[in-house]
């Protein structure tokens, strides 16, 4: 038996514990050469073209790579050590390289094409038709009918590509973690939550200082930028954040050079496969036909917002001068500004909120939303986890089966990248009479509890865990066997967020929030008064807002729908004319916001990140269907949209399903009709704006 866990048997749950950094490259080695001969095996022309002969073989023998280099992934991400990070780096160009052979073998592709071909595959089921026509489609974006010098070419940009972005992550990783701030005057953390003050005095207690640390992590830099009385700290810690990997900070962690290379290589491979862009490419598998139905989407979200964002800067602008004595609003008074007209108007403090969310009642109110959906339980479970913070959780059926496993890590930490996101270590997959369940990973970036009490979340926090556990619930709930038409697989990109944001919703309902909330101090849930405080400020300053999501989309979108890359400057010349056409905030020309923009350059969403607010419309039209169900309620009484029946229809045709239909063909299947944007309209209070 091997006593590396990276080979423990991919139906065993890993040993996280055991891992250490000297496992990754044998294990990662192994597999690799096993794969290539399993690929070499299945792409031999006298083997019968069927999906026995051909695909279940490669899934066997590679699903054991994709696990363990899933494993090796998630660690770099959330326990980064210089040991970690020196494995994974040392293994990423073997599995590039490894992935573009297999996208690039035209033996294998033949053979997918001989099981398009053959009598079998109009008798497979739908599913299993459509993972071939997808492998199909993905062979011929991955270069497989390049010749000679070209598919040399191809290879080395795909190798580069990964080492980038790569490099891009963990310079802002590196930026972030060696950054820190310690005063040693106490009266400059004047305004500062009391858990805020705590965190930092032990994070310099920590480094044998005395005073308190302040890092740029978000739950200690977003609560000095709503609540510091010092502006100069604002000031100071805006500014660091605001130039995170740039060139004004250190020279060997600056991601301007990577951005230039990142477009470079993403416009030649474009062309390589002859496409007029790296977004033209990127749209075939998607939802979205072309960019410019992507951009006249934007532009017609902004015109409906920017009147709203408009409207709303002015009346920031107003407060801040006749109530806080800043008649020159400056980026770094923003955030602290909108708190104190918020508390003004609504009469309540996000640390008032804040007192209720106890992070193990709000975990409790989850499970019970889930529960109250989808008919299944989630019970603590004793597997080892990778560190301290992480707890895993079975997820059990009404029969008492184990559907999946899904692995939590709440806290921010040194060494863990900053963020909230969902990643799958292996999927639902038939073997036989068996099914190897999904294993899910939920990751977020919390401040953890002091002085023995939970951790106190934020309503935005609360609202981030309910949008990371629908990804996670996509699948973990998911009924496909066949790992290849799986949600993280085969849905379409500007699809993937649907059961996230969907799940958004329901942090809005004062029945969801009663089970929610816990006072630290007396145990009892949100007030409705105070409930009813924070639903009246649910879109405060939405348009601000909305217009700053559109100002990434279109960004994003425009420095790819181009034929080469960009310069830094031609960059940060687009940003500019974007913000000219849609924001109404603009930061000071230091400001490099792009090096930081980790979901872009170093996460998949490049020309891919109007996918929010792309998904935000089917998510609001699908949560409409449970306002519209939701069981009638006496005047005065909350309404109820836990709604059992509506929520199995949800599980059936969306989450349950996959990729394994187009998601256009799913949202049809539950709500009935074509997507309408009126939900996402009237949620963020510009209803009058469908007229």
């Amino acid at each position: 038996m091997t006593q590396n866990p990276l080979l423990f048997p991919i139906s065993e749950l890993i040993d996280y514990a055991a891992i250490r950094p000297e496992h990754i490259e044998p294990a990662i080695s192994m597999l690799i050469e096993e794969s290539r001969q399993a690929v070499e095996a299945c792409a031999q022309p006298a083997l019968a073209p069927t999906w026995d002969a051909i695909i279940e073989p490669l899934e066997d023998t590679t699903g054991k790579l994709w696990r363990a280099w899933s494993v090796a992934g998630h660690l770099n991400a959330v326990v980064n050590t210089p040991e970690l990070r020196a494995a994974y780096n040392q293994c990423l160009p073997l599995v590039t390289e490894f992935s573009t052979w297999v996208g690039l073998h035209t033996g294998l592709y033949t053979q997918y094409k001989r099981l398009k071909d053959a009598p079998e595959y109009a008798r497979l089921p739908a599913v299993r038709r459509r993972i071939i026509d997808l492998a199909l489609r993905d062979f011929r974006l991955g270069g497989v009918e390049l010749q000679g010098k070209a598919r040399e070419r191809y290879a080395e940009i795909s190798d580069q590509q990964a080492q980038a972005s790569q490099k891009f992550s963990e310079h802002v990783l590196d930026s972030v973690d060696q950054w820190s701030l310690l005063l040693t005057d106490e009266a400059r953390l004047a305004g500062l939550p009391a858990d805020v003050v705590q965190a930092a005095h032990d994070a310099a207690k920590a480094d044998g200082q005395d005073g308190w640390k302040l890092t740029l992590k978000m739950p200690c830099y977003l609560p000095v930028m709503q609540n510091a009385l010092d502006r100069q700290l604002r000031q100071d810690m805006y500014r660091a954040y605001s130039t995170i990997a740039s060139e004004q900070g250190p020279a060997e962690l600056d991601n301007s050079a990577l951005i230039e290379q990142l477009l470079a290589l993403r416009a030649e491979e474009a062309a390589l496969l002859g496409y007029s862009s790296y977004a033209s490419l990127r749209l075939e598998t998607r939802m979205a036909d072309n960019a410019g139905q992507v951009l006249d989407f934007l532009r017609e979200l902004a015109a409906k917002a920017k009147p709203h964002a408009t409207r709303d800067l002015a009346e920031l602008r107003k407060f801040a001068a006749d109530q806080l004595a800043l008649s020159d609003l400056q980026p770094w008074d923003i955030a602290f500004a909108s708190e104190r007209l918020r508390e003004a108007r609504y009469a309540y403090s996000e640390e008032e909120i804040k007192q209720y969310f106890t992070e193990p009642q709000v975990l409790t109110g989850l499970f019970h939303v889930v529960t109250s959906l989808f008919n299944v339980q989630l019970r603590p479970s004793h597997a080892p986890t990778w560190h301290a913070d992480a707890q895993a959780y079975e997820v059990i059926s009404a029969q008492d089966e184990v559907l999946g496993t899904l692995y939590m890590d709440l806290y921010a930490r040194q060494g863990k990248q900053s963020g909230a996101w969902v990643d799958s270590e292996r999927s639902r997959r038939r073997l036989g009479q068996a099914i190897q369940t999904p294993v899910v990973y939920l990751t977020c970036n919390f401040s953890r509890g002091h002085n023995g009490k939970p951790a106190l979340l934020t309503h935005d926090d609360v609202i981030t865990l309910f949008h990371e556990s629908g990804h996670a619930l996509h699948a973990l709930l998911s009924q496909v066997d066949d790992p290849g038409a799986s949600a993280f697989a085969s849905v379409e990109w500007d699809a993937i967020e649907l059961p996230s944001q969907f799940m958004e919703n329901f942090c809005w309902e004062y029945k969801v929030i009663q089970s929610l909330s816990a006072h630290v101090e007396t145990g009892r849930p949100l007030p409705r008064e105070l409930y009813d405080k924070l639903l009246s400020a649910r879109n405060f300053q939405g348009g601000m807002q909305m217009v700053r999501q559109l100002e990434f989309s279109l960004f994003d979108m425009l420095i790819h729908d181009q034929a080469q890359g960009l310069s830094m400057t031609a960059v940060l010349e687009q940003l500019n004319q974007v913000r000219q056409e849609v924001a109404v905030l603009f930061p000071p020309s230091w400001n490099r916001f792009p090096h930081n923009f980790s979901h872009l350059f170093a996460g998949g969403y490049g020309a891919g990140y109007y996918s929010y607010k792309w998904a935000e419309v089917l998510s609001a039209d699908a949560y409409a269907a449970f306002e519209e169900n939701s069981p009638a309620v006496a005047p005065g009484q909350p309404r109820d949209t836990l709604d059992a029946a509506t929520g199995q229809r949800f599980l059936d045709e969306i989450l349950a399903v996959g990729g394994s239909r187009p998601a256009a063909d799913s949202f049809r299947a539950f709500r009935g009709r074509e997507p309408s944007i009126d939900a996402l309209l009237r949620h963020s209070g510009m209803a009058e704006a469908a007229v």
